[in-house]
């Protein structure tokens, strides 16, 4: 498995290695989340005692977050604070509330989403990129897979990438997925989305893909998650879910950002054939697209007329 950290807000690590973490160390990471400010003015002993737990498991909650120690682990949160409150203007306040009304919603929803964007471009390890961008490019044949929400993002990438002559299939039924990865081989690429990283059925796809000798690439949400033991690569998103935002809308949002990305790295690398197939699957479905007065008036300024 290659990943790491890379320089991201100390919240969005934490978050993302929540599941990984000891418990004791969880509810040190619940109580830093539910108040980083105020956790930025507290004494190690002062947030030991809040979490119910000793001043040892702070430390080794600072080293598991990849932070050298808690004077280090203020310091990040201070300026964590600082930018979100150089924000808060435009911070609609979180969480969708059975209250709000509908352009409160659509308020809160788009910032959630633009945050969702930002925060995971912030935190994309782009050497990883690369490599994925590398073994996608160079492969004979790239299998996607995904269930659930992230079976519409394991299309959209397989659609992205058959677009520029790239052969790749998209599954998403469990039978399919196995069978799948069991036929592939070294040289091709397994690629899996699971924003938990710990659905059933798409870790298994792609252990088998593994067995089968293929490279194997993860995107998730949480880093430490069952996914990335199969995986030798992962790329992570950095969504946050509330209780109105299932996995099926922040994270989704989050996966086609990196999903975008590696598709313009893989035409970059092949460009010539990539805005050859781009141009010729343009025309091949042009004649379905209905004219509009645009068009008319664009025509005309060509032609002179």
């Amino acid at each position: 498995m290659t990943t790491q950290h890379t320089e991201s807000s100390p919240l969005v690590r934490i978050r993302s290695l929540l599941p990984g973490l000891a418990r004791a160390e969880q509810r040190v990471a619940k109580v830093v989340l539910d108040s980083p400010s105020t956790v930025a003015r507290r004494s190690i002993t002062e947030v030991a005692e809040a979490a119910g737990t000793s001043e040892t498991t702070v430390t080794r909650f600072c080293k598991a977050i990849g932070v050298g120690g808690y004077p280090e682990l203020r310091i990040a949160l201070a300026a964590d604070t600082a930018r979100s409150e150089a924000r808060a203007e435009r911070d609609l306040g979180g969480e969708i509330s059975t209250d709000d009304d509908l352009a409160t919603v659509v308020g809160k929803v788009t910032f959630a989403d633009a945050r969702a964007v930002e925060e995971t471009a912030a935190q994309l390890d782009v050497t990883v990129l690369e490599k994925v961008v590398e073994a996608i490019a160079s492969a004979s044949r790239v299998d996607v897979y995904g269930v659930g929400a992230s079976a519409f993002v394991a299309a959209d990438l397989q659609q992205k990438l058959h677009r520029i002559g790239r052969i790749s299939f998209a599954w998403s039924d469990t039978h399919i997925m196995l069978t799948s990865a069991a036929v592939l081989d070294k040289g091709d690429v397994a690629f899996a989305i699971s924003h938990t990283g710990a659905t059933a059925d798409t870790v298994e796809a792609l252990r088998e893909a593994r067995k089968a000798g293929a490279i194997t690439v993860a995107l998730t949400n949480f880093p430490t998650a069952p996914i990335s033991e199969v995986a030798d690569l992962v790329l992570t998103t950095a969504a946050r879910e509330t209780t109105f935002r299932s996995g099926a809308m922040a994270s989704r949002i989050a996966q086609l950002t990196v999903v975008d990305c590696l598709f313009i790295g893989v035409a970059q690398r092949h460009l010539d054939n990539a805005m050859k197939a781009l141009d010729d699957t343009r025309g091949a479905v042009g004649s379905h697209r209905l004219e509009t007065r645009h068009d008319g008036r664009r025509k005309a300024r060509e032609t002179g007329k």
